[in-house]
Formats: structure tokens, C-alpha cells, sequence
């Protein structure tokens, strides 16, 4: 499936991994909706993409406010008409004790993660069944597979995603593609803008994302499963058999996470 004049929503595109995806797809000839709740700095993504300016819209939202979120989708369809791909790729992570975190803040993590991808799929979703044609892409985590310390309702956000779009794929037509892709360890400023206890920022990386893939690497894998429609993807390094562990060995897989150093 080439890319030339797909008509490509990305939310959290002013950053991180949807960024480099947008650059991406961008070299490819697509037509971009770009969205995140940061303008400013959407329009400087925008700035360094190729091409006719024309085929690259700025559409600011927040994925918290799910009151606004179809209207904003019905803004989105009436850019281009359609949307045949849409990259869920918004959202935010998470660094405190299950114990500790305020239950506004774990509240916020799965509004932000979850509802607003629903809210959206919701919205788009029958304009892609009336034309027999679309895909859902929802970048999910390794931690949307299993949980870490430090990570529980970011965890459980992403565990959610892949309840809802697996169940998802089994009511919709075939000619509707979905795919969760899940990143390991990518070098991106997710973990400063992680949520803390309280709901503050960490302001600070993590050692294991400070060596991880780059976002332009993830990209590359994200936009070859959607090209070979996968289902799921698990992108990074020996991270990503973490899954195949706890799937063969899930009492050795739960001695070595509980005991293992998590940042």
C-alpha cells in the first residue's frame, strides 16, 4: 500500500515518535492532518516537511477534552473529505508507585491514552465503513502487553487499547485495517513529560529511553507494518521479548520484572 495522496490524520505529531512518523509519511506523498494540543509547535513540524504546504493542515486538539473531540473530527473529514489513515499516536506516560498516584492523575493518563483514540475512531469510523476503506493505527507500548513498575495506569491505558481495537477488528469489514504497534524503549522526550505522583512533570530521562531506538528508526517499522496492514508490531531492541517470555514462562517472566531495575 504506497502512501502517495493517503489522506493521513497523526495525533501527537509535534513531538516524539508521531513526529518522525509525520516526516515519514511526508516523504512518502501524503496529505497530513497534524494534531497534538501544542499549535505552535505543530506549525514548526509543518515548516520542516517537503512538498506543497497545501497538503500539510494543522489541527490543534486536546485528547482530554473528549466533549470536543468529534466536532474536531468532523473539522479533520472536511480538510481533505476522508481520512484513510489515522496514527493514534497522542498521549502520555507515566512514573510513580500505584500506591502513590492521585486518582485524578491515573484518570488523566487513561482519558488522555484510551477515550480520546475512541472518541476519534468513533467519529471516523463510519465514513471508513462507507467507503469500504481505511486504517486504524494505535501506537500502543510493550507495557500495553504487560506491566511494569512505575507504570500502572499508563500500563493499564495501553492494555485498554488493545481490548478495544482487537475487539474492534472483529466487528468491522475486512477492507478496514487496524494495527497496534508496540514500542519498546524510543528515544523521545516522553519520559520528561511523564506524569509523577502528583500529575507533575519527571523533567528528567530515563537511562533505558536515553539508549533506545531513535524515533526515526521506530517510524520507519511503523510505516512498514501499516504498508504490510500487520495486526501488531512489537518495535525496539531486547525489550520487545519481554512478551514472548511472559507468553512461555509467565512465573519466571513476573521473578525477573518484580526484581529488575524499571526507569
Amino acid at each position: 500500500m504506497g502512501m502517495k495522496n493517503k489522506v493521513v490524520w497523526i495525533t501527537g505529531a509535534s513531538s516524539g515518535i508521531g513526529e518522525a512518523v509525520t516526516y515519514k509519511m511526508n516523504q512518502l506523498g501524503a496529505k497530513l492532518i497534524l494534531s497534538s494540543r501544542k499549535g505552535e509547535a505543530l506549525y514548526k513540524v509543518k515548516a520542516n516537511c517537503k512538498g506543497n504546504p497545501l497538503d500539510i493542515h494543522v489541527l490543534p486538539l486536546d485528547l482530554e477534552n473528549s466533549d470536543s473531540l468529534a466536532d474536531i473530527a468532523a473539522a479533520a473529514v472536511k480538510i481533505y473529505g476522508r481520512i484513510d489513515i489515522i496514527i493514534h499516536s497522542g498521549g502520555i506516560s507515566q512514573r510513580s508507585l500505584a500506591i502513590d498516584t492521585d486518582i485524578k492523575v491515573a484518570q488523566s493518563i487513561m482519558n488522555i491514552n484510551f477515550w480520546g483514540a475512541v472518541a476519534l475512531t468513533q467519529a471516523i469510523l463510519p465514513g471508513m465503513i462507507s467507503r469500504n476503506s481505511g486504517h486504524i493505527v494505535i501506537i500502543s507500548s510493550l507495557v500495553g502487553k504487560f506491566g511494569t513498575k512505575f507504570r500502572s495506569a499508563y500500563s493499564a491505558s495501553k492494555h485498554a487499547l488493545h481490548g478495544y481495537f482487537d475487539s474492534l477488528r472483529t466487528e468491522t469489514i475486512p477492507e478496514i485495517n487496524i494495527t497496534i504497534v508496540c514500542p519498546g524503549f524510543i528515544k523521545t522526550n516522553v519520559t520528561y513529560n511523564a506524569l509523577t505522583a502528583d500529575g507533575s512533570r519527571q523533567n528528567t530521562m530515563d537511562d533505558a529511553q536515553a539508549n533506545g531506538m531513535s524515533a526515526v528508526e521506530c517510524a520507519e517499522e511503523i510505516v512498514k507494518a501499516i504498508n504490510s496492514q500487520k495486526q501488531e508490531v512489537y518495535i525496539g531492541g531486547k525489550e520487545k521479548y519481554g512478551v514472548l517470555l511472559k507468553r512461555l514462562f509467565p512465573g519466571l517472566f513476573s521473578r525477573i520484572i518484580r526484581q529488575a531495575k524499571v526507569t
